[in-house]
């Protein structure tokens, strides 16, 4: 990935002091666009994921109608638009309407991907699918159109991003360095209590289960309350290994979040299962998220089957 030194800043976009591109607070619209294949559908995915509003092959002209969303009192500040030759002769428009904003001092970046002929040759054929401007002939025929179509937008883009050797994640990582702010992807992490006689959550990513606890079940005057009473908590709680268990698997699993905040997956979810899944799962699922909250952690908790018999 480098920046273009020689782009000029376009529109008049409150800059960032150290990179030159607009500040991630401020309203701003990106065109991704290059090569096919050269991964803008997973750039706009990387986008979607940051709350980016995301059109995917937009008519150039519909750009300044797209980008006066941001002027407007109830609209999303951030858009992105993916913008290329899938368009046809309606991309012939690109260049007078990039001068279009500019004159309406529309705030913009245009991010470029490309890849070279070999790569764009072995993911086309991977995937089995023809080249937008192949008409008939060799896929190369139809990847050197394209670039010759592309050449002066390739050349006034403010990133450039080579994807040739770049994996998915790799370039989701990319794309949101490029506009997130720091601190802004946080991982959201669901604890889900619930009982193996009633089946194992199919969405888990990590299934514990807490079994070797005495069950309150047997206790008359607990069997009607859930973990969420104090009673049943204190009595799951007190159970020699209880605190201990809490304590280590929560030490355990914090680097294993941050692992997955690193590998791009920020939804994760944490099933803690008993018999029944109304007592001492529940219980330890609300001291698990009250450590994991303590820690900084967005944490839900979810009691799949405390109602049930």
């Amino acid at each position: 990935m480098r920046e273009n030194p020689s782009t000029v800043p376009n529109g008049v976009p409150v800059r960032d002091e150290q990179s030159g591109f607009p500040a991630a607070s401020a309203p701003e619209l990106l065109i991704i666009t290059g090569m096919s294949g050269a991964g803008k559908s997973r750039a706009a995915s990387a986008l979607e994921d940051l709350s980016w509003y995301v059109v995917d092959n937009l008519p150039p002209r519909l750009l300044v109608t797209f980008a006066s969303m941001m002027r407007a009192g109830d609209a999303a500040p951030r858009l992105a638009a993916v913008v290329d030759v899938r368009s046809r002769e309606y991309f012939q428009e690109i260049d007078s309407v990039i001068r279009h904003l500019q004159t309406m001092r529309m705030p913009y970046r245009i991010i470029f991907l490309d890849a070279t002929d070999r790569e764009l040759v072995r993911r086309f054929e991977s995937n089995r699918r023809p080249h937008p401007l192949q008409q008939g002939g060799r896929l190369l025929d139809g990847i050197s159109r394209e670039r010759e179509m592309l050449k002066p937008l390739r050349d006034r883009a403010d990133v450039l991003i080579d994807t040739s050797s770049t994996s998915v994640h790799d370039l989701a990582r990319q794309v949101r360095s490029l506009v997130e702010e720091p601190g802004e992807t946080k991982l959201h992490l669901t604890i889900m209590s619930f009982g193996f006689k009633h089946g194992l959550p199919l969405d888990a990513e990590n299934v514990v289960d807490v079994r070797f606890l005495a069950n309150p079940y047997w206790v008359n005057e607990l069997r009607r309350l859930s973990g969420l009473d104090q009673d049943v908590s204190e009595y799951v709680l007190d159970r020699p290994g209880a605190q201990d268990f809490v304590d280590n698997y929560v030490q355990l699993f914090l680097p294993v979040l941050d692992g997955y905040l690193e590998e791009l997956k920020p939804y994760v979810t944490i099933a803690v299962g008993c018999t029944g899944g109304r007592h001492r799962s529940v219980a330890i699922v609300e001291e698990m998220a009250d450590r994991l909250r303590k820690s900084g952690h967005l944490v839900r908790t979810v009691h799949r089957d405390i109602g049930r018999e």
